[in-house]
């Protein structure tokens, strides 16, 4: 009996030894790390951005009949500098913001490409607020929440003049305001910076290349 007692206490101190080794060499997922999500690329095949891993990411929500649209002319410059030090911009068009994305993936892959020689990656159209919203575009805004409008730009201005006219208080959540604003994610897949489409190019590049 004093035996079988030994036995099946130094059997608890093994298992109790091999659980916490387990626990210390597992990789686990964490909820601030942009890893956990899957998109569609723009044929509707499933992308893992776990495959992203180790990379500095852009991701933006796009449109090709917006003011902002000749932003993509700077993205691709943006990304032709940086893409080879381990780079990549996320590009998912949206129709939400005065349906100035009206296309179909082709479309609009076809109006990038002819217009603005894009080669990064472009995904399939998204929904970026509301009860529709990407699960990934959901988590971005949690990381990172809305901090308002340049009101000293012009157009910052303007923006801020036309939302608080609907809502005065529209600057306390964090919904995604309009086409071209972007999130930089950092190497360890966590997101570190919201650009609003009014921040200026060179901005954004410069915070770029200070992850790289």
């Amino acid at each position: 009996m004093k035996k079988t007692l030994l036995f099946l206490a130094a059997c608890t101190v093994i298992l109790a030894a091999c659980n916490q080794r387990d626990t210390a060499t597992t990789p686990t997922s964490s909820s601030d790390a942009i890893y956990q999500f899957s998109v569609l690329d723009g044929d509707s095949n499933i992308v893992n951005l776990a495959d992203y891993q180790g990379q500095v990411l852009l991701v933006v929500n796009t449109a090709t009949q917006c003011g902002f649209t000749p932003q993509y002319e700077a993205l691709q410059k943006t990304y032709a500098i940086y893409h080879d030090r381990g780079f990549e911009i996320l590009d998912f068009p949206c129709n939400q913001f005065g349906a100035q994305a009206p296309g179909s993936h082709d479309e609009i892959a076809a109006f990038c490409s002819s217009t603005y020689h894009t080669t990064f990656e472009q995904m399939n159209k998204v929904e970026v607020n509301g009860d529709s919203a990407a699960a990934l575009f959901v988590w971005l805004k949690e990381q990172a929440p809305f901090a308002g409008f340049d009101t000293t730009d012009r157009i910052g201005a303007l923006l801020d003049k036309m939302y608080r006219a609907e809502d005065s208080l529209y600057d306390q959540n964090s919904d995604i305001k309009w086409n071209f604003t972007k999130f930089l994610i950092d190497r360890d897949g966590k997101v570190v910076r919201r650009f609003e489409p009014t921040v200026p190019m060179d901005s954004v590049a410069a915070a770029v290349e200070a992850l790289l």
